[in-house]
């Protein structure tokens, strides 16, 4: 053997004992970790985690790329034929490396196409490779062919095929062929046809070059460049696709984003709830806890889509035009509760916690500097109350600052008092821009006279009856008096609470004790705590919106209270499931006391403080509820409930210092009672969900052999009515919030489906007939001394 010869064997082995050692330095991960044997089987590609509606709507979904996994059998044969056409001919054929592709591109230095096969293209979205350094991508393309080759051998060729269209990047950043179906076309991946399918695909080439929306040209071409790749593979016949490319693309595009979800207030709240239920649950493929963001959970609520909008437009029905009332406010108009000590902080605090602020101090921008920019005038877009919830404008970041303090806020909460399920949830005003929620339980406010029927329940079942006298004379409560110049001596107790008289609260208190109410609010379902101080009597407790909603359940549901819920199951990306959710029921009173109670909370719907639920906004089922109003009027509250459902809205400024001035626009009645009731006409109109006007609440057994007191009737009433509490006998309370005729455009954050647009258009159409009763039916209903009480304007507390 020659010297060359030993030296070329030499040389040839040092080679191949290079390369194999390299290879293999490859597969040991030195080169960057591979995935595990146990990780291809279960392959862990991010996939979101979706929530859905009580229908089974999409409402939402968590992730950092928006994936979701559909299995081969629910992907259209015609995206499959398609892909396998355009991106990997010899698919079906190799086993993971096409090396008559390979020999080409190393031939002609990749000018005549890659060599990359649909398996080595999922291998490098696996491992999410792209480097632009060429000794870089070599190693990469080595760790693609051996992750492809790994995927060859545990995986069928159909399986393949969905993991790539499920993992891949389409036009727009959409990620997922099921997302691209439904972004592009509004159709599920199963029933794209050639044409939709040849787009989607299409597309893959280059994803902003190729993208339909925006350049329609070269996405057609591009589009008719795949369907010559299926006649050529035997997938479509030539008279077929010649048909098929003469027609222009058809969009249906709609792109969903986490700002246009179904209840986005709802959807951010339980985004909390679901994170906390994966750190305590482990997933058995991987033995870690579950991710919300890349497990493909599936999250079924009890949320009902159509209330859901009837909630958002009650918002945007009344919100508007209470704002327009506070913008006339004297201290508003003049910008002076900004100069007052509080307004001060308030606007620091703002300033200082504000992106722009972080933005320039992280720049090197000295505070001095960074407190001008403030004042310096830009182009920018703010909130309005309009149908893009949005409008241009030019103003100092500080009047921005200022612009949006000064928005109200509301929230509305409605459950079924039996089962606990909520319904809707409305947590602000406008998510896109203010993303604090109001109805959650960590969101707490003073909740005003809201608060008086855990107090009278108690003094209903420590012997009282709606018709016992109680003294509603000036009182010392805990040191401070309290006193109504309209009232003195006594008055019966369903009196008291209909007129929500605070006298009568303060000797409620005083005789029964604080502990006793403290303890009780808690038996009722209320977690937040309670400051045994006697003030709680007028409402000064901080309480969220949730907590009074679940704590008021007892009176619809029996003596029951009932722990709101929302939701109902989650499952795992393949449909198992995982947990499955119950509310817990608890009696804290008996059947007899919560009607007793119910009754009497209907005597503030029907001749107390919230009387212009019947006069103003015509609501003629039976309900009972309790309006609430905190000090200076920084909230309003009113909570409601039917023989079906049960509500609850609050409306004030994020920032207390902001309150409304007027003593009669900043009550329960007029600030957050008008949501309510907007709700409800909605509902009513809707026969197809089956709230019906006409229900009563029931009358226990116990009730069936005694008659019922009817304290709404002076001849059963030993009460004299005093001299000057007659007034006129209008059902009617004046009212100084504009209210709504229901014929404005509303425009909300949650949108319908063309299925439930078609079913409400339906049951509109099968009960146009109103709900609201003639004149002389209200007139009939105001007898008794409480129309007597109750005329002019209205009082609350």
């Amino acid at each position: 053997m020659t010297k060359a010869v030993k030296y070329f064997w030499r040389f040839f082995f040092s080679g191949l004992g290079f390369a194999i050692l390299f290879l293999l330095a490859i597969s040991w991960g030195m080169f960057g970790k591979l995935p595990s044997l146990s990780e291809l089987e279960n392959p862990s590609i991010l996939s979101a985690s979706e929530v859905y509606a009580a229908d089974g709507r999409l409402m939402g979904k968590y992730y950092i790329t928006d994936r979701t996994n559909v299995p081969y059998s629910e992907i259209s044969p015609n995206v499959i034929n398609a892909l396998v056409a355009t991106e990997d001919e010899r698919f079906y054929k190799h086993s993971g490396i096409d090396a008559r592709s390979l020999g080409r591109a190393i031939f002609f230095f990749g000018r005549e196409g890659g060599a990359s096969t649909i398996t080595q293209q999922l291998a490098k979205n696996m491992l999410g490779q792209g480097s632009r350094n060429t000794i870089a991508r070599v190693i990469e393309k080595l760790k693609e062919m051996i992750v492809a080759i790994k995927l060859e051998r545990n995986f069928t060729k159909e399986e393949i095929l969905s993991l790539y269209l499920n993992t891949v990047e389409y036009s727009d950043h959409v990620y997922g062929i099921r997302n691209a179906a439904r972004t592009f076309f509004q159709k599920d991946a199963s029933r794209l046809d050639v044409a939709e399918s040849a787009v989607l695909i299409g597309m893959l080439k280059a994803t902003g070059t190729y993208n339909p929306r925006t350049n329609p040209k070269q996405a057609l071409d591009r589009r008719n460049t795949v369907i010559d790749q299926m006649v050529r593979n035997d997938y479509l016949t030539a008279a077929d696709a010649a048909k098929i490319k003469v027609v222009p693309i058809k969009l249906d595009y709609e792109k969903m984003t986490q700002n246009t979800n179904l209840a986005p207030y709802f959807i951010d709240v339980l985004r909390n709830d679901i994170r906390q239920w994966c750190k305590e649950h482990k997933n058995p493929k991987t033995g870690e806890a579950y991710n919300i963001y890349k497990d493909g959970l599936k999250i079924y609520t009890t949320i009902d889509p159509r209330m859901q909008l009837y909630a958002e437009m009650a918002v945007a029905r009344h919100m508007p035009n209470l704002q327009k009332v506070f913008n006339t406010q004297k201290n508003i108009k003049d910008g002076s509760v900004w100069k007052t000590k509080d307004g001060k902080a308030v606007l620091e605090r703002a300033m200082k916690s504000s992106a722009r602020w972080a933005d320039l101090a992280d720049g090197g921008l000295k505070e001095e500097a960074i407190r001008k920019t403030f004042e310096v005038k830009v182009p920018m877009k703010v909130f309005a109350w309009n149908d893009k919830r949005e409008t241009d404008t030019v103003m100092t970041p500080l009047d921005s600052i200022k612009y949006h303090k000064q928005m109200l806020q509301a929230a509305f909460l409605l459950t079924d008092p039996l089962t606990g399920e909520v319904k809707a949830w409305v947590g602000g005003i406008d998510f896109k821009t203010y993303k604090y929620d109001h109805a959650n339980y960590n969101t707490k406010r003073q909740v005003g006279s809201t608060f008086k029927p855990f107090l009278y329940t108690l003094a209903v079942m420590n012997g009282y009856t709606p018709e016992t006298p109680v003294q509603v004379d000036s009182v010392n409560l805990g040191g401070k008096i309290i006193s109504d110049k309209k009232y003195n001596g006594t008055r019966p107790l369903n009196y008291c609470l209909a007129a929500s008289i605070n006298p009568a609260a303060a000797n409620l208190m005083n005789t029964i004790g604080v502990n006793r109410v403290v303890d009780f609010a808690h038996q009722c379902g209320i977690s937040s705590n309670i400051p045994p101080y006697p003030s709680i009597a007028l409402g000064a407790a901080d309480i969220s919106l949730i907590e009074m909603v679940g704590a008021y359940s007892m009176f619809p549901a029996g003596g029951m209270s009932t722990k709101p819920i929302y939701i109902s199951r989650i499952e795992d990306r393949n449909g198992n499931v995982l947990q499955t959710f119950t509310t817990s029921h608890r009696e804290v009173i008996n059947e007899a006391d919560a009607y007793i109670m119910t009754r009497m909370m209907q005597g503030v719907v029907d001749f107390g403080t919230g009387r212009s639920m019947r006069g103003t906004y015509g609501i003629t089922s039976e309900v009972a509820g309790k309006t609430g109003t905190t000090n200076n009027n920084a909230d309003g509250w009113f909570i409601g409930f039917t023989p079906q459902l049960l509500g609850g809205a609050w409306v004030g400024a994020d920032d207390p210092i902001l309150r409304i001035a007027n003593n009669y626009v900043g009550q329960g009645a007029q600030m957050a009672m008008p949501i309510w009731a907007y709700f409800f006409q909605e509902v009513y109109k809707d026969k197809t969900l089956g709230i019906d006007v006409g229900a009563r609440f029931v009358q226990p057994e116990s009730f069936k052999n005694e008659m019922m007191y009817d304290w709404t009737d002076p001849s059963q009433s030993d009460t004299p009515i005093l001299e000057g509490e007659t007034q006129q006998g209008d059902a009617n309370q004046y009212i100084d919030v504009p209210v709504s005729d229901g014929r404005e455009r509303v425009t909300t954050e949650s949108q319908l489906s063309d299925e439930e647009k078609k079913i409400l258009e339906e049951a509109k159409g099968a009960g146009k007939k109103s709900n609201k009763v003639s004149p002389d039916t209200v007139d009939n209903k105001k007898k008794g001394f409480f129309r007597k009480l109750f005329g002019g304007k209205k009082r609350d507390t």
